[in-house]
């Protein structure tokens, strides 16, 4: 079924995550019509797809007699409060806020707004750019199950979709999912120098990291088993799998490395918030 809106969807931000989602409402069936963008100079590639869906970008709005269904605010986080405000007066009692903003909390948002507009604060991440990333989100307490529903449907437009019933959980989530792809990109940087210095030539260790983990990611995605038997399917009694996990699993190993960093970015998230 084709992705509907009972209304106009602005979306403010054409980057490179508003340009995704767009690009996954576009395939799904969402009517060009519905779409108003609000970028002053969206990257080269999503100019040519508006231009060839016949969606037109403006610096700033027109204004408009009919409120939209939905604002979604895909901006960087720190124009956002130069943004934000112009746009929040369009905003009607029906409209429904999303932002895909890091560090923008939703009482930051509901500072600009009248009273009683639901607002959906929301954190993707870069396998969004095609269209594997997971995106976690929460609402405040004028979000209906309509909201929610249509919400649900724009975010899975570039991945898995989750929510939480407590903001406060946007943080760590910022930091295991948000930040997560950075994680896994130095973890393929580490393999592949670690591959060099075991002997290995630059550009074929880099190669072997790079297949290696991006292969063995699909594999995670596709069985239903869990990590941790996945792992154990790969590790044979004292045999090389194991003597490599001996040092990865000691109590210095990966786990309390990356509990520290998962905490160090959850702490530096709700600074940000502020």
């Amino acid at each position: 079924m084709a992705l509907a809106l009972d209304g106009d969807l602005i979306l403010a931000g054409a980057g490179n995550m508003g340009g995704a989602m767009l690009a996954g409402w576009l395939e799904q069936g969402l009517d060009p019509k519905r779409i108003l963008v609000q970028d002053p100079s969206p990257p080269p590639a999503i100019a040519e797809l508006l231009k060839s869906r016949g969606i037109a970008h403006h610096a700033t709005l027109p204004k408009r007699e009919q409120p939209p269904a939905v604002l979604l605010m895909a901006v960087k986080p720190q124009i956002m409060d130069d943004v934000f405000p112009g746009l929040a007066k369009l905003a009607g009692p029906k409209t429904v806020v999303l932002s895909i903003a890091a560090g923008k909390t939703i009482a930051s948002f509901e500072r600009h707004l009248p009273k009683g507009i639901a607002v959906v604060r929301s954190i993707p991440n870069t396998p969004a750019a095609v269209g594997r990333g997971i995106t976690v989100a929460a609402a405040n307490a004028h979000v209906t199950a309509a909201h929610r529903q249509v919400c649900d449907a724009l975010l899975a437009a570039i991945g898995e979709v989750a929510w939480v019933d407590d903001e406060a959980l946007i943080d760590p989530v910022t930091a295991v999912s948000g930040s997560g792809p950075a994680y896994v990109f130095y973890l393929t940087e580490c393999l592949a120098a670690a591959g060099v210095k075991a002997g290995l030539a630059p550009d074929l260790a880099l190669r072997l990291a790079r297949a290696t983990v991006a292969g063995s990611g699909e594999l995670m995605h596709r069985s239903t088993l869990g990590p941790d038997q996945l792992r154990k399917n790969v590790t044979s009694p004292n045999g090389t799998t194991y003597a490599a996990l001996q040092v990865l699993m000691s109590d210095k190993g990966l786990e309390p490395l990356m509990t520290e960093a998962i905490l160090a970015a959850t702490k530096r998230s709700r600074e940000l918030a502020k």
